[in-house]
Order: C-alpha cells, then sequence, then structure tokens
C-alpha cells in the first residue's frame, strides 16, 4: 500500500508565526513516528508571505533557520483540484507539480485559522486537518462565538463588541469606553477579536486602561471586544471528532502573570498546569459535556480546545474554542490527549484519519 503523503504547513504572516514552528515541528516529529504510513511533505510560509518548499532537518524548523536553507523551492497553493496540491518553481526555471493526499495546517492566528487557507484548501478539494471554513471563521471571531454559543445556551462572559469605524476619534473612543464602563465595571479585559494566544489582551483597571487597551487592541485588528472580568479557575478541554467528538480530561491553568497572556502560555515557566484539573468531578463532566456542545453548535470538526473559567459557585463560563491550538511540548491539547492515553504519534494519526474520513477518502 503506498504512503499517504500529508503535507505540513507552517508559518505565515500571523503574529503567532513563532508558536506555528514550535508547534509544527512537534507534529511533524509525531506524524514522522508512523513512517510506514506517512510520507511527510513540509511547506513553510515566511514572516513575509511567501511559500516554500522547505527539505531540512526538523530542528531548523523550531529554530525559525529554515526560511534560510539553500534548498528551499518557491511553491504556491493551486485552487485547482486538477492539481491536487502544490505548484513548484524548480531550479531550472520550470513548473512542477507536488500532489498531496492529505494537509495538516499548523498555522496560528489571521490567515492560518480564521478559515481562509481552509477555504484554498476546499476549492482545491484536498482533504485538511481542522475544522472548515465556516466554523474556524466563525470560533476565531470572538464576537461571533459570543452571539452563536449565547443562542445555543452556552454560557459566556458578558461582552461588547467596537468597530475601528466607530471609534475613529477620540470623541467616539471616549463614548464607547465610558458606555463600556458603565455596563461592565471594572477590571475588565479587552481583546482584539481575532487574534488567539492571547496576542493583544490587556487587562483594564481604570479608564485610562481601557482606552490604551481599546487602541492597542485596534493594532491587531478593525474589530474589538471588551469583556466582563470572570473570577475563576481556568479550565481547558481538548475536543476530538467529527460527528461523534469527545472531549478529553479536564485540565487547570495557574498562570505566572495576571492572566495567561501570551508570555504566560509560551516564556514564563512559572506557570502552572495541572492534568487533571483540581475540581469536583461533577464540574469536570459539565467541563466536558459543555465542550462537545460548543463544539457542535460551532460546526468545528477534527479537533479544537475549548477554555473555561470555574467560578467560586462551581458554575463555568466558557471563554473561547481554538480551532488550531498549539501543539508545543507545553501545549495543552496533545498533554490532555496524551493523558487520556493517546500517544502524540496516534493522536495526529487520527487527526489525518478524521480529515480524510470528512472527505470521504478510502485511507484504509
Amino acid at each position: 500500500m503506498a504512503k499517504i503523503k500529508v503535507a505540513v504547513i507552517f508559518g505565515g504572516k500571523s503574529n503567532e508565526h513563532d508558536v506555528s514552528v514550535v508547534s509544527a515541528s512537534h507534529v511533524i516529529k509525531s506524524i514522522s513516528e508512523n513512517s510506514d504510513r506517512y510520507e511527510v511533505v513540509c511547506i513553510g510560509i515566511t514572516k513575509k508571505g511567501h511559500w516554500l518548499k522547505y527539505i531540512g532537518g526538523v530542528e531548523d524548523i523550531q529554530n525559525g533557520k529554515w526560511a534560510e536553507h539553500p534548498d528551499n523551492t518557491p511553491c504556491i497553493m493551486s485552487p485547482d483540484p486538477v492539481h491536487r496540491g502544490f505548484i513548484v518553481l524548480d531550479d531550472d526555471g520550470t513548473y512542477s507539480n507536488l500532489k498531496v493526499d492529505v494537509i495538516f495546517p499548523v498555522l496560528h492566528g489571521k490567515n492560518g485559522e480564521d478559515g481562509t487557507i481552509q477555504g484554498i484548501f476546499t476549492m482545491a478539494e484536498i482533504p485538511f486537518v481542522g475544522c472548515d471554513l465556516i466554523s474556524s471563521a466563525c470560533c476565531m471571531d470572538k464576537d461571533v462565538t459570543h452571539t452563536i454559543l449565547e443562542a445555543n445556551g452556552v454560557k459566556t462572559a458578558k461582552w461588547i463588541p467596537l468597530k475601528y469605524s466607530d471609534c475613529r476619534d477620540s470623541a467616539k473612543l471616549q463614548e464607547k469606553c465610558v458606555a463600556a464602563e458603565k455596563e461592565l465595571g471594572y477590571p475588565m479585559y479587552v481583546k482584539p477579536a481575532n487574534c488567539g494566544s492571547s496576542v493583544g489582551i490587556t487587562k483594564a483597571h481604570d479608564f485610562d486602561e481601557l482606552k490604551a487597551g481599546v487602541k492597542s487592541a485596534f493594532v491587531h485588528d478593525q474589530k474589538v471586544i471588551i469583556e466582563q472580568e470572570v473570577k475563576g479557575i481556568e479550565l481547558e478541554c481538548a475536543v476530538m471528532g467529527n460527528e461523534e467528538p469527545f472531549a478529553s480530561t479536564v485540565g487547570e491553568i495557574s498562570p505566572a502573570n495576571e492572566f495567561y497572556d501570551y508570555d504566560a502560555k509560551y516564556n514564563d515557566e512559572g506557570s502552572l498546569v495541572y492534568v487533571p484539573a483540581r475540581i469536583p468531578d461533577d464540574v469536570a463532566k459539565n467541563v466536558r459535556e459543555t465542550a462537545v456542545k460548543a463544539y457542535k453548535a460551532m460546526g468545528c470538526g477534527g479537533l479544537s480546545r475549548a477554555d473555561f473559567f470555574m467560578k467560586e459557585d462551581g458554575s463555568i463560563i466558557l471563554n473561547e474554542i481554538n480551532t488550531l491550538p498549539g501543539h508545543t511540548k507545553i501545549s495543552m491539547f496533545p498533554m490532555l490527549m496524551e493523558h487520556d492515553g493517546i500517544s502524540f504519534a496516534e493522536q495526529e494519526d487520527r487527526l489525518i484519519k478524521l480529515a480524510l474520513d470528512r472527505s470521504e477518502v478510502d485511507y484504509e
């Protein structure tokens, strides 16, 4: 039986590029443990947006040196199903077709998990790991996520959306911040609507911090949400599957910083992780059931990670859903699945099979 050719795409222009390359290294190593079954093709996207076929070592992906490899070959993703993959510019100036069987996008943030690249995969009619265009876009937009989950009976924090067009001048920004102050109270969180990994998120304790936080968030996105603070224990739950998804053991985060921001997630080893979470069994059951309910409500497929807060009374609030969660050595999705007896290699194997199943491809 011929090996299944898996294209792992990593990097990108997103402000989460550096997380992507670390995640990709983990994914490539894990897939390669099933080398009798899979052949990995590496496609890297530079911080400037250039697509390259990469044939070097995994180590240079993780340390960021991959983009300077002398044997990199420019390539593009073809949306034409006849190509079923990539058009590669060869050294002699000619073009060749690199066909693949399935794509494993390890791309975080804009143009990676917001539905844009999923749209190209769909046009090309190539199976891919993770959520489809619509569910990716909806989960990426925190305002849309709030709206859909609330309509489906999943409780989220109270929030207010702001558009840049409504806050262009200082008077309008002042007006919007005053309204948020009255409705939500302090402290509150200001978030770009379409960024992941806590990029651009600030906590506002007073009016000046609120205004500064909104301005900072608009650097990353044209839409911002302001959320009421939810005090409680931070919990995370991994979900995997298509029509019949299952939820993992619940994990707990004790952030090193005031909240679980980018540095606390990826740079500060003072953040503590507990698997399983130190919560009552009935709360853990509620988290798992709610994670699956939200997964279905948002139309997810393949995988996601749902993040929650548990309040003092034991009730839970869903914070967000990540459709392409990190796969670094300290990322919760792979850690939770491994805790449940699913090795890293088996996780990637299952995700690839789920992608092929969704496209009705016979992989046996």
